[in-house]
């Protein structure tokens, strides 16, 4: 189960103290995972699992008496398919659930959290069905879903495209290679033979393929043998089915054709948008592309806001994180950064961070490049250079606009970050990003911009630096010893490694790999933070423009945990690797 899904309800400590009597688990057990606990911030029925103390069907098990709710092992259970179909497949895969049982007119469905008040009463006003809910296994659930619906690979789907292009039918759709639009045909009869052609049915399977496959962007890429398609998920690109070479320009105009771009120019990058519907919720695609040698590629970005976590908790936070950046969030007026580089998870954080804060008697207003996601109650500008509509003109009107928090996309030059620092000095709270390594380090970048020091150490508040990890597919999870000397190389603290080792091993986990992982042995991804707090050592510092290496060791005084410090204890607590630790942040250690 990986660590930000699965079994729902937070666990208590008494709940912890009732699985002991009950012989579950050990005390001693409970003991280390409610330590793990303190440090990772993950639910300790999560934790239980993960370090496999207890199987999840044996606590499925014990909530179910706790709570007074059946639990059905799916395993071992045939449904009949007419009951299976009452609930729609799209509903079925996007909250994990499944109908097991129909009498007259109950109907009882297997589910990962059946306390979920809002999923049930939209079953009931979808089926029309007096709806019972019971506790099923999460990958039970997954199984269950892909047996009695049916499942198609990627693979034989394509197979079953290029069979019906046998014919030749799709030629006259594709783009010449010299980059003529094939014999004069105009846009608007290559867009209708395009329509037309099985072209369409590939580039709509590729985008549905990434979409289950929680990728966050495809690439489409040609090289002068064949057509390459990989999806990014979980941070790591992955090689997928590709459709032969004679295709690829026929693709590139589906794509372009979507995107509203100009199919006849091939010498220019260009830029787009598409929305699509799929499963009932809506999805936008950030294309690009790109000229290359042996042709064009394209490059979609996929935004999903069903995926959005508007919730702090589910962020990864560790509990002294949380509370730092929760604080923050209470002051009345300054300045919050987040740092990293792209695809660090910088904008569901500050997304984050205003739903916290949004309420009917609080006016936001953000401007971002581009708007990634629409959030109720918050007036959301898109950047758009060609007007003259800029990060600094935007953040200048929004000033005449009584805001109470405004939020920048980024923070570049020295107008933006000026204006931004006399709008916190103002009364307002102010939040952007930066692209900087670690948290300390921002306030070098903003003094590089011409920020004189008393403007940054008096209006400040707090950086925070973040990545993803990838998290252990929980389906295949092992755990393996390694001996503690071994941990020297992980450049974090001797106390830190010390205070993991029982019987003079440490313990971590791993993922064999599985069909539910794609055989990657990871499962999603969850954020380690570094948190700087400004207080007045550190604006002390900022004063005397003291090198970043002083202003870390401050923080780290004052109680900062690192970037790699908070990966190595996702590490401990068995919810991340050695290889993705390594990956993903550098050792503290010079």
């Amino acid at each position: 189960m990986a660590g930000e899904k699965g079994i729902s309800i937070n666990i208590s400590k008494r709940l912890g103290e009732m699985l002991v009597a009950s012989g579950l688990i050990t005390a001693q057990q409970l003991g280390e995972v409610l330590d793990l606990q303190k440090t990772s911030g993950v639910k300790l029925g999560h934790l239980l699992i993960h370090k496999k103390y207890i199987d999840e069907k044996k606590l499925l098990g014990f909530l179910s008496k706790q709570f007074g709710i059946e639990f059905v092992d799916l395993s071992a259970k045939e449904v009949k398919d007419d009951v299976v179909r009452i609930i729609p497949e799209n509903i079925a895969r996007r909250y994990n659930l499944i109908a097991v049982e129909k009498t007259d007119n109950k109907l009882k469905v297997a589910m990962e959290d059946p306390l979920n008040i809002v999923v049930l009463d939209d079953l009931k006003m979808m089926t029309g069905y007096d709806v019972k809910a019971v506790f099923g296994a999460e990958n039970d659930i997954i199984s269950a879903i892909d047996k009695y619906y049916g499942v198609k690979s990627s693979r034989e789907a394509l197979d079953d495209i290029l069979k019906m292009t046998a014919n030749g039918t799709t030629e006259v759709a594709v783009v010449a290679e010299d980059g003529s639009r094939g014999g004069g045909e105009d846009l608007r009869s290559l867009e209708e033979k395009g329509e037309a052609a099985p072209i369409i049915q590939m580039v709509n399977l590729t985008i549905s393929s990434a979409i289950k496959a929680h990728a966050s962007d495809i690439h489409i890429e040609p090289t002068y043998k064949d057509t390459k398609v990989r999806f990014r998920i979980d941070g790591v690109l992955h090689v997928q089915p590709s459709p032969p070479k004679k295709f690829h320009n026929a693709i590139i105009s589906r794509i372009k054709i979507m995107s509203g771009l100009d199919i006849s120019e091939r010498r220019l990058p260009q830029d787009g948008r598409s929305k699509l519907k799929m499963e009932d919720h809506e999805i936008d695609l950030r294309v690009s592309i790109l000229p290359c040698g042996p042709g064009e590629k394209a490059v979609m970005r996929i935004l999903d806001s069903s995926g959005l976590k508007l919730r702090l908790d589910d962020l990864g936070f560790e509990p002294g994180n949380l509370a730092i950046f929760s604080k923050c969030l209470k002051a009345p007026y300054g300045i919050i950064l987040i740092t990293g580089p792209t695809g660090s998870g910088k904008t569901t954080t500050l997304y984050s961070a205003l739903a916290t804060l949004n309420a009917p008697d609080v006016n936001i207003v953000t401007i971002e490049e581009p708007i990634e996601y629409q959030l109720e109650g918050i007036n959301q500008v898109g950047v758009n250079a060609d007007i003259g509509l800029t990060f600094a003109a935007g953040l200048r009107s929004f000033l005449r606009q009584d805001p109470d928090i405004i939020m920048v996309g980024e923070i570049r030059d020295f107008e933006t970050m000026s204006i931004a620092i006399n709008a916190a000095m103002t009364g307002h709270l102010v939040f952007s990003t930066l692209h900087t390594n670690d948290a300390p380090g921002a306030i070098t970048r903003i003094g590089m911009m011409g920020i004189e020091p008393f403007l940054t150490s008096s209006t400040l508040l707090m950086v925070a630096a973040q990545r993803l990890v990838r998290s252990i597919c929980g389906n295949c999870k092992e755990t393996y010893e390694v001996k503690p000397e071994l941990m020297a190389g992980l450049g974090v603290s001797k106390t830190l490694i010390d205070n993991n080792i029982k019987n003079g091993k440490i313990i971590l986990s791993r993922g064999r790999g599985c069909e539910v992982c794609a055989k990657t042995g990871y499962k999603g991804r969850m954020g380690i933070y570094e948190i700087l707090e400004v207080n007045d050592v550190i604006r002390g510092l900022i004063i005397e423009k003291a090198p970043v290496a002083k202003i870390k060791e401050a923080g780290r005084k004052n109680g900062m945990i690192t970037l790699r410090e908070s990966a190595v204890r996702k590490l401990f607590a068995g919810l991340t690797t050695v290889e993705e630790v390594i990956r993903v942040t550098a050792s503290d250690v010079d």
